[in-house]
């Protein structure tokens, strides 16, 4: 038990910056994979089918890869060559690739609403904008509360992956002691940080989905 006790500090630091990553890109990738899928229902076609290529890219490739490429090959990339730092590298990789999810969540969403309530909001004298932010969204909102709780709970876990840039998260900080003390319980422990955080992501959920459909 005091060997647990003397390592849950270090874990905890790792945890930090486990958790800022996922505060950071879900603040970024919600409002982006939003933006991408009006565009991605917009009438314009050339930038509709532009999204569509993005996400297309983005879904299928892995995050792995993606994290690679912006940290290692971005800057040897002709007339952009940008060089990130490990964590801001980390940042743009993580929101690039869940706002192409989060996306297509929200399309999903919002075609699922019934034509008949854009037509009845037209009548009333709304325009395109008041209809998706007073009548629209609301019930998306409602509609993709369990897929977006999957994605957070899987964000959660993907978050693990910034390993690979020497970030010291949560999974590095625990690897860091095993390799040190030759034992597995930082492992242990390190999924039982895990677990906690997907846990609370889990009822908090849960709370939201009781609360809206009380509106049912």
């Amino acid at each position: 038990m005091d060997y647990i006790l003397s390592i849950i500090g270090p874990l905890a630091e790792g945890s930090l910056v486990t958790l800022k990553l996922f505060f950071i890109t879900l603040a970024l990738a919600v409002p982006l994979g939003l933006a991408l899928a009006l565009v991605r229902i917009s009438r314009f076609t050339v930038a509709s089918q532009a999204v569509n290529g993005y996400i297309w890219l983005m879904r299928g490739t892995p995050l792995m890869l993606q994290l690679l490429f912006i940290y290692f090959a971005l800057p040897f990339v002709p007339v952009v060559g940008i060089r990130l730092p490990d964590f801001p590298a980390a940042i743009v990789a993580f929101a690039l690739n869940y706002a192409a999810y989060f996306a297509e969540i929200f399309r999903a969403g919002i075609q699922s609403i019934d034509r008949g309530q854009y037509e009845g909001a037209k009548v009333l004298g709304f325009s395109y904008g008041q209809t998706m932010r007073r009548i629209v969204l609301p019930q998306v909102v409602k509609r993709i509360l369990p897929p977006m709780s999957n994605e957070t709970i899987t964000l959660v876990k993907d978050t693990s992956l910034i390993y690979v840039l020497a970030l010291n998260d949560l999974l590095r900080a625990a690897r860091g002691i095993v390799q040190r003390d030759f034992t597995i319980t930082p492992f242990v422990v390190a999924a039982a940080f895990y677990l906690l955080m997907t846990l609370v992501l889990t009822w908090f959920f849960q709370r939201l989905e009781k609360r809206h459909a009380v509106y049912d």
